[in-house]
């Protein structure tokens, strides 16, 4: 379905009704998506009192050149696709809610006489997850509960009727320690196994009360049968299993299952404590940081966080507590802010939580900047600079036999990568491999730009060469007039020398010196930015030259599918469907055609 397309010139045209709106560069890319339950008068906020934005609404605003609207029946499926949106397409201005860290789950597996067992990797296939598990010593210690309640196998057998009934198996030492009731050899009932694994179920999903019951409910069994051994197995389990929930944190087991959230911000993050409760227990906790991109209010902010947690973590609750009034409503979800009782505590305790990660972080932050400064200081003396260089900027080349010639910059600031300033280039006035030439271009390019733009020039220019690049960048600086301005120096790779301009010895700084090892960094940064221009530009290069083999595919056809798809990988991965949908049914079936007899 073709959905039209807006300019920031035709914001007027917008319908004034809840839904979901899309910000497009000039490259057609996705670089912001937002809610509103009035589009028109939101997206019109973005270019009306330009004053009142921070920079970086600024800056995405002058990105924009198209806007297209999705209209919903109201602001929570708004919301909701908004998040699917998000999740999908990942803009560029969206705060992202994401956590790189794999934590554990306890899987139970999907096999006749399921196993128990810790993993990272979620596949459905396996079985059922319970998790995930922020604290490895909570996840271990409810695994030895689970192994101490009920006796379950630890060997990786195929347990089909057909290999037990035939004896393929012997029992193991489990068996003899009385940890395993023997079912490879048959000696244990699959039915009995599988009441086992219900109540372990239970246990992991946090009803301690269904499984308490179950016990008490077999230990006056037992006991009414005279069986008195047995009785004084269940309860003992009884008793583990009491010991385990206290030593759980218990708020109330009244409250039954709640979703707790805490959210505090500053200009630059909003800090997330997330509670999940259990029957009235603490049964998972997680706290984040969420790095702000624009002028995110927090109530904002937080149902798009409420969806995501609850999502990521199988949440059943019904029930919301957080600290902040929410500015939309969750649907059936009942969100409150409590104002007295266990509730209102579990709430101050996900605030405490948050603040405390907060107050880490910022304590983390000041540790890393002193440590850089001082690096930086020890840097200013090894090099007698006259100013602390906290503004660093660093050139290298990459190129094969001359072929696909690029440049790269990379800049670091008070002694941190400063990613969103670093910059390819591509050679525009040199033919063949000659690196000195190259390296005079891109800088003065890049200084021209700096100059002419009034923006402020690096503390320290390095240069991954020796004598040879350093003296064409200094005729570069020369030209446009900041040669003395800007202190350079090259650094050549063999001997980690470090060359200044005019002076034919270089000076050795300690190989084990903080200074010499950031500079190190810095230039094995600009390396590898460099590198991976250069690879892709070669990988483009050979994805063009592949498809003008293929005859009725042309030019203007070649760029579409270059500037969709970025490599042939994604292209032969691409269904039929997916490319027509960029070229067209008979260029789409032609190139498949083609792919798949070459492939």
């Amino acid at each position: 379905m073709e959905v039209k397309k807006y300019t920031p010139k035709d914001i007027h045209l917008l319908a004034p009704q809840p839904g979901v709106y899309r910000f497009y560069n000039k490259q057609d890319t996705l670089i912001y998506v937002g809610k509103a339950k009035n589009i028109k008068k939101r997206v019109s906020s973005y270019f009306s009192s330009s004053k009142q934005h921070s920079l970086k609404t600024r800056r995405m605003v002058a990105e924009i050149t198209t806007i297209e609207c999705t209209l919903v029946n109201s602001e929570y499926e708004a919301l909701l696709l908004e998040n699917n949106l998000i999740k999908k397409s990942q803009p560029r201005y969206n705060i992202l809610l994401k956590d790189d860290r794999t934590y554990p789950y306890l899987c139970i597996t999907k096999e006749r006489f399921p196993r128990v067992i810790p993993t990272r990797k979620v596949s459905p296939q396996l079985g059922q997850y319970y998790g995930p598990f922020t604290d490895l010593r909570a996840m271990y210690r409810i695994l030895a509960l689970i192994k101490q309640l009920y006796p379950l196998r630890t060997c990786a057998y195929s347990l089909t009727a057909e290999n037990v009934f035939k004896g393929k198996f012997k029992v193991c030492l489990e068996y003899h320690l009385g940890n395993c009731k023997g079912p490879c050899e048959g000696l244990q009932e699959e039915a009995s196994y599988n009441q086992d694994i219900a109540q372990i179920e239970y246990l992991l999903k946090g009803h301690l009360n269904a499984v308490k019951k179950d016990l008490r409910e077999k230990m006056c069994q037992a006991a009414q049968a005279l069986a008195y051994e047995e009785a004084q197995t269940c309860k003992e389990k009884l008793d583990a299993l009491t010991t385990y929930q206290v030593k759980s944190l218990i708020i109330n087991p009244k409250v039954g299952d709640l979703d707790v959230f805490g959210m505090v911000s500053d200009e630059q993050a909003a800090f997330v404590s997330y509670l999940q409760i259990k029957n009235g227990a603490i049964s998972f906790t997680q706290t984040v940081e969420l790095k702000k991109k624009l002028d995110e209010e927090d109530g904002d902010l937080l149902p798009r966080v409420i969806l995501n947690f609850r999502e990521k973590y199988s949440s059943t609750a019904t029930e919301v507590l957080t600290n902040l009034p929410l500015s939309i409503d969750l649907n059936t979800l009942a969100v409150t802010v409590p104002k007295i009782g266990d509730k209102k505590k579990l709430v101050m305790m996900a605030v405490k939580n948050a603040l405390f990660f907060k107050k880490e972080r910022f304590i983390k932050n000041e540790r890393y900047q002193e440590k850089a400064n001082k690096i930086l200081l020890l840097l200013q003396q090894d090099l007698q600079l006259q100013h602390l260089p906290l503004h660093i900027e660093c050139f290298d080349n990459s190129n094969l036999q001359g072929s696909h010639p690029v440049a790269a910059m990379v800049c670091f600031k008070n002694g941190k990568p400063a990613r969103s300033e670093y910059r390819h280039f591509n050679i525009k006035t040199v033919t063949g491999p000659d690196d000195f030439a190259s390296m005079s271009e891109v800088v003065h390019r890049r200084y021209t730009r700096l100059i002419s733009e009034k923006k402020d020039l690096p503390d320290l220019i390095v240069i991954d060469g020796g004598k040879g690049q350093l003296s064409a960048v200094v005729a570069a600086m020369k030209a446009i007039g900041i040669y003395g301005q800007v202190p350079v120096i090259g650094i050549a790779k063999r001997l980690e020398e470090i060359y200044y301009p005019e002076d034919p010895y270089p000076i050795h700084i300690s190989k084990q010196a903080a200074s010499l090892k950031l500079i190190q960094q810095i230039r094995n940064e600009a390396h590898r930015f460099a590198i991976s221009l250069h690879i892709n530009k070669r990988s483009k290069a050979s994805l063009q030259s592949e498809l003008e083999a293929i005859p009725g595919i042309g030019p203007k056809t070649i760029e579409k599918l270059l500037l969709h798809f970025k490599s042939i990988k994604h292209i032969k991965s691409a269904s039929t469907t997916t490319l027509a949908q960029q070229i067209g049914n008979k260029k789409a079936a032609l190139l498949k055609t083609h792919l798949e007899a070459y492939s």
